[in-house]
């Protein structure tokens, strides 16, 4: 046995078994055959990824074993490393980063090449026989350059290799350095071993480093968590409903504008990489759409899941943020300026990985929330290696961050919503650990008024339509404004409506103020009406209009008085009620046979949701389709020996093809037209060349073989006086 696919052929089924579990691309797809799946793993995507799994200890012997001439035996391993390295070695082999072979342990092709050709910070070997003894008399000049190259990497620069310095003259002569070129020399890979004290590393990282960090009370990690579920529940809420009403605009290039990003962030009451994890997190479970005037607004599924339970509500998000390989991290970072939520540029290929090892951490140390540098340490010794590794720290960092939003850690340590959401465990005993909603306010004296606790889902959505938020946390504080109240008109809310509605829901008298406040704003409401020409504005008040021409706040719309009750400028209407309300008037929209535009407005998109495409790592299969996916390799194997074994047999046959006459040719194919049994035939054509067909004999007819020919796979006549022999296989 020399070979890969020799080895993977003396596998049995447990060991294909663990070979698969451990790396599930293997069979996704499914291989026809051992070759086939010889070659697949040996592709350097597969070989990458089967690194990537790796911690500190088996990475470092793998390159310890890339370090050795092959075939290299245990014990040389051993001698390099630790005796450790034997049970480590066996998981090495289990997955396919190295396999025993008649004479030794050999590297799959192509995994020196995946690893780099420094393994460990090691040079090539040399060619040249060395007296390694020579170094522990080196001259001094020759240590100092020794000493820089030691640990890697084994290459320095010269001023001129034909004019070095003693200590690299004394180093060349030797062999002890080879020069690259005319300003590179190298160390050889005998050498730097050898001055490492016959190791490859510097430190065998044989166990785990210990992550330290603060002991937490699991009652309040729980508390915390609820508290961060309820809270991203109405984040996500929130931003759905502020979009429905004023959708944002997409960029060109796709995703969401620094500005409005800003503005959602100072609606929600939160920092901006809070509010672009909280958009990535709509835009992940297909809650808001683009449409095609590129404005962003919630789709049809929002209504969907609106009607669900928060339990289930909550475990769309986190699942969703579980498995994307969207980073929201990204957002406002230094390194990546033009880097925008809901963009094309957040995907990182080991983002979901990494925050499935940063969780794994997490439930091996309950109750505790980790130390920033211990936890690091932690990390980067289980994933050495990995694809983007310049941002492994700061992804695993995110991950802390955004499972402390999402509610699955509660104080920095898992809570026990996180442990049933990673277990798949039923989740519906969130809906009553969240805190109790309310049916009532309290209107306070200053125009104010204050949920104390979680509202009603409806009374939530009408108090919001009145009022803005102002204060968050367990008691919710709303303030009204002639702004919010003008904008519950516009919804097609009355001045009655507003005051029935808010004197049914306050559990205090609504004090004087807001009365008249909202009489006074249902009362100017509607008087100025706006509409497109590009656009027109009417009032039947006189005087009001003489007021805006002479306002220089409007001198911006450029307005044209055209009848005494009605002026004209060239803004759309949608612009010019913006500036009309920002300069302190009240207009309302009016359509085109006068009526008064109000009413509710929830905007949807009416395009299909397309989330993004999840880039990632494959899902390892279930034990069933694991083996099933052996059973069809070892059908397909007995198949290629098959075919193997017919070939050399129809190989055999067509080099001492018989010659027989047309009487003889006549008895053969009948008799094995009834053995049913495939033949090698010669058959010359029109121009009296032979060829060498395999067919397989079905009848004989008006003096020509009816046969299908494997050649072609059809059913073909050949004529019985140009068959020139017949053998069977």
């Amino acid at each position: 046995m020399r070979s890969f696919s020799d080895y993977l052929r003396s596998l049995n089924d447990a060991a294909l078994l663990d070979l698969f579990t451990a790396r599930p691309d293997l069979v996704t797809p499914v291989p026809p055959d051992i070759a086939s799946l010889a070659v697949r793993a040996c592709s350097t995507p597969s070989l990458a990824r089967a690194i990537d799994s790796l911690n500190q200890w088996q990475f470092q012997l793998l390159e310890a074993g890339a370090a050795l001439s092959e075939p290299f035996t245990l014990k040389s391993l051993i001698a390099i490393t630790d005796k450790a390295a034997a049970s480590g070695v066996e998981y090495l082999i289990s997955i396919g980063l190295i396999y025993p072979s008649d004479d030794g342990m050999r590297l799959p092709s192509q995994l020196r090449d995946v690893l780099g050709n420094e393994p460990a910070g090691l040079g090539p070997i040399s060619i040249a026989k060395l007296k390694l003894a020579d170094l522990d008399s080196a001259p001094a000049d020759a240590k100092k350059v020794l000493e820089r190259l030691i640990w890697g990497p084994p290459r320095g620069s010269v001023g001129d290799i034909k004019n070095p310095g003693p200590g690299v003259a004394w180093l060349l002569e030797r062999k002890f350095l080879v020069p690259l070129d005319q300003r590179t020399v190298i160390v050889p890979r005998e050498v730097g071993i050898y001055l490492r004290g016959g190791k490859i590393h510097r430190e065998n990282q044989i166990k785990p480093p210990v992550m330290t960090g603060t002991k937490r009370d699991e009652r309040q990690i729980n508390l915390a968590a609820i508290a961060n579920i309820s809270t991203v529940l109405r984040w996500v809420e929130e931003l759905l409903n502020f979009w429905a009403e004023e959708p944002a605009d997409a960029l060109r290039a796709g995703g969401l504008g620094v500005r409005d990003l800003k503005v959602i962030a100072n609606h929600l009451g939160v920092d901006e990489a809070c509010t672009a994890f909280i958009t990535e997190l709509a835009y992940l479970t297909s809650l808001i759409s683009i449409d095609a005037q590129d404005r962003i607004m919630p789709s049809n599924k929002f209504d969907i899941w609106l009607m669900q339970t928060p339990a289930d509500r909550w475990q769309v998000l986190a699942s969703a943020w579980l498995i994307t390989s969207r980073v929201s991290g990204l957002v406002g970072r230094a390194e990546a300026k033009n880097v925008a939520a809901l963009g094309p540029e957040l995907d990182r290929v080991n983002a979901s990985r990494v925050r499935a090892l940063t969780l794994s951490i997490l439930q091996e140390n309950p109750c505790v929330a980790p130390d920033t540098a211990s936890f690091t340490a932690l990390m980067n010794w289980r994933a050495p290696v990995r694809r983007n590794s310049s941002l492994q720290d700061e992804l695993s960092a995110w991950s802390l961050r955004e499972a402390e939003w999402l509610g699955i850690t509660g104080q920095g340590a898992i809570s026990q919503y996180g442990e049933s959401f990673l277990m798949g465990a039923d989740l519906a005993f969130i809906n009553s650990d969240l805190p109790k909603t309310v049916d009532h306010i309290l209107i306070q004296s200053d125009n104010t008024a204050i949920a104390p606790g979680p509202l009603e889902h409806e009374i939530s959505q009408q108090l919001a339509i009145m009022a803005e938020i102002e204060s968050r946390g367990g008691a919710t504080v709303y303030r009204f404004s002639e702004a919010t109240i003008r904008r519950a008109l516009d919804h097609g809310k009355t001045g009655d409506e507003i005051k029935a509605f808010l004197t049914k829901t306050s559990k205090t008298p609504m004090p004087q103020p807001l009365e008249y406040l909202i009489a006074d704003v249902a009362k100017k409401h509607g008087k100025l009406r706006v509409g497109n020409t590009s656009s027109f504005i009417r009032c039947e008040d006189t005087s009001l209009i003489a007021q805006m021409m002479s306002d220089k706040k409007l001198e911006v719309l450029t307005l044209r008085r055209i009848a005494p009750e009605v002026v004209i400028c060239d803004h759309d209407a949608t612009d010019a009620m913006r500036i009309l309300r920002e300069s302190g008037y009240l207009p309302a929209a009016e359509s085109s046979n006068g009526l008064i535009l109000s009413g509710t407005r929830a905007n949807r998109a009416l395009t299909k949701p397309r989330p993004p495409r999840v880039i990632g790592e494959i899902e390892a299969p279930s034990e069933d389709l694991l083996n099933s996916a052996i059973r069809t390799i070892r059908t397909g194997e007995k198949s290629s020996h098959k075919q193997l074994h017919l070939r050399q047999r129809v190989s055999e046959a067509l080099g001492a093809l018989p010659r027989n006459t047309a009487n003889e040719t006549l008895d053969l194919v009948n008799k094995f037209i009834q053995e049913e049994k495939s033949l090698s035939i010669g058959y010359a054509d029109n121009n009296g060349s032979v060829t060498h067909r395999i067919i397989d004999p079905i009848r004989v007819s008006a003096g020509a073989l009816i046969a299908r020919d494997h050649a072609t796979g059809e059913v073909q006549s050949f004529r019985i006086p140009r068959i020139t022999g017949v053998a069977p296989l």
